[in-house]
């Protein structure tokens, strides 16, 4: 028995030192913001987490029954950068006091300052310098507080110039919600994005724009701008084309209305994720992760 100890003994601690060195190994040798196959990967996560105002109609899939495994998505994926959708304030300080990591850029929708939803982006403050920001509304007037066209909601883009701390490569990112009932909202909308990016983002540079346009894409509204930009999805090596909205499972088919659009980047992987974090639906959307470098 005392041998069976020793040896027993002397097994486990040659494995400690084995995780010990394993350890060390990856971590002076892994650059944060890098990938452990060496390239510069950056993962953009876009996201409706579902406004914590409708617990009634949500029922057991309230927010306060869904934050942590919210909260476990983001601790596993790991975002270099992720962008919300109908975030509301109590749900912007969740993330505020769960993750310090990331610093937050927006202003809630109904006044530019902190009511209603936020169009809210997070980024690794340890990697990235912000640049410059700012939110627009989609409206006949979107640099001041406005509803648009015929829009039920306000509506806005909230965006982030950000520059890698190490590299100094530089990239935009653009963050949405269109209205769900105002069809020539939606059509205006597509208009008004892409002339925005293209008064913000100078020729060339890396821009990557997303959020849940309320709407399949086929239709010719879309043109502008899937002729000014691509879709993550297509330009991916790796990538997939299911349903984003799930409607917590209640629905017969998903539909895809959550998208990721890019420009002078390159494509690595874009990924539904539907994995279970704890409970079956963190949302009644699926979050949309991209992984890119910059060109």
């Amino acid at each position: 028995m005392k041998n069976f100890r020793r040896i027993f003994s002397i097994q486990n601690i040659v494995l400690i030192l084995c995780s010990v060195i394993g350890i060390l190994v990856i971590s002076c040798g892994y650059k944060k913001g890098q990938s452990l196959s060496g390239s510069e990967d950056i993962k953009v996560i876009s996201f409706n987490i579902r406004n914590s105002a409708s617990a009634i109609e949500d029922g057991e899939n309230r927010w306060e029954n869904r934050h942590d495994a919210v909260a476990m998505m983001i601790a596993t994926e790991k975002p270099s950068v992720f962008g919300l959708q109908e975030a509301l304030p109590d749900q912007i300080q969740f993330f505020k006091d769960s993750f310090p990591q990331y610093t937050i850029v927006g202003v809630g929708r109904d006044d530019g300052i902190d009511k209603g939803e936020y169009m809210a982006i997070y980024y690794l403050n340890s990697t990235y310098d912000l640049i410059n920001s700012g939110t627009f509304w989609l409206s006949e007037t979107p640099d001041s507080v406005s509803k648009g066209w015929d829009a039920c909601c306000f509506r806005t883009t909230t965006w982030v110039e950000l520059r890698d701390k190490s590299s100094k490569e530089e990239f935009y990112y653009f963050n949405t919600h269109f209205d769900h009932v105002g069809e020539v909202a939606r059509e205006e909308s597509v208009k008004l994005i892409v002339s925005k990016i293209k008064e913000i983002v100078p020729e060339g540079k890396p821009v990557v724009f997303g959020g849940d346009l309320n709407s399949d894409i086929s239709s010719d509204i879309f043109l502008p701008l899937k002729g000014f930009m691509t879709l993550a999805s297509e330009c991916s090596p790796l990538s997939d084309v299911m349903g984003t909205y799930n409607g917590y499972g209640t629905i017969d088919e998903y539909s895809v209305i959550d998208y990721i659009f890019c420009k002078n980047v390159k494509c690595k992987s874009y990924k539904t994720l539907t994995d279970n974090y704890g409970v079956p639906f963190i949302s009644d959307h699926y979050p949309v992760a991209f992984e890119f470098e910059v060109d």
